[in-house]
């Protein structure tokens, strides 16, 4: 299996995970049309991977709005082909704990992290299931795993969208669409630039497009890296919450 002619969509590219996927897939032959609110940024991927010779296609597009989001992917199915792969990348991060509860940022978590990946997925999903193939993907996070001080609005996004794939992904596979959750430990992006925990493991952007790039041709459920932060957010599940009140970081970024 190759990533050669394949056609890849990518919400969320103008930096982070999803510029290092879109230059990592385009590198490997593949088609990718890639989607941000960021035009400046947008158009700087764009010229990078033309100028290293590969195929590419921009549409500005929100991933909050519906209409708009379907109606870029649409634009970019038709320059570009059926798509085979959607990605759907884009998410935030805001410190959201339990005093001030900061219920706005929660909702702007949700409807970016969570619905983001439902309305890029039903962008696509009825021409997938017309062909009987295609595959779609969204990137979550080990934050999905565990509720940490001070990140409930995003882990509970994240837990959302593993729960959403995992749902399809059982009704789905026999219908030839797979579904994929990708859930990274912390990497080197913009989101976790203002970070001042300790992030363990943590991971360059370009490294986790590598890692994320091979695991997506064995199409599996869910990829969890890097393998050791893994291990201990399944570890912190068991721990007593007075445990993780002193001892875990209280946010975990992607």
């Amino acid at each position: 299996m190759s990533w050669q002619g394949k056609t890849v969509v990518i919400t969320g590219a103008s930096s982070g995970i999803g510029s290092a996927l879109a230059k990592e897939l385009a590198g490997r032959g593949a088609r990718v049309g890639v989607l941000a609110r960021r035009q400046d940024y947008l158009q700087k991927l764009v010229n990078d991977v033309r100028a290293a010779g590969g195929t590419i296609e921009e549409e500005p597009g929100d991933v909050t709005d519906r209409s708009g989001l379907r109606d870029a992917i649409d634009t970019l199915e038709t320059k570009l082909g059926p798509i085979d792969v959607l990605i759907a990348n884009a998410g935030v991060s805001f410190p959201s704990g339990a005093d001030p509860l900061a219920s706005e940022d929660v909702e702007t978590m949700m409807r970016v992290n969570y619905l983001g990946v439902v309305y890029a997925f039903d962008a696509v999903l009825p021409g997938m299931l017309k062909r009987g193939a295609g595959q779609l993907v969204a990137i979550s996070s080990l934050a999905a795993y565990k509720g940490l001080p001070g990140s409930a609005g995003y882990c509970a996004s994240k837990a959302a969208v593993n729960t959403f794939c995992e749902s399809l992904r059982i009704e789905l596979g026999p219908r030839g669409v797979a579904v994929t959750a990708v859930c990274p430990g912390f990497i080197r992006t913009p989101m976790t630039a203002a970070q001042t925990n300790p992030m363990p493991f943590l991971m360059d952007a370009d490294e986790a497009a590598r890692r994320i790039a091979n695991a997506l041709l064995r199409r599996p459920a869910v990829y969890n890296f890097p393998w050791l932060m893994f291990r201990l957010m399944r570890i912190t599940r068991w721990l007593p919450d007075r445990v993780i009140r002193r001892r875990v970081m209280p946010s975990t970024g992607r």
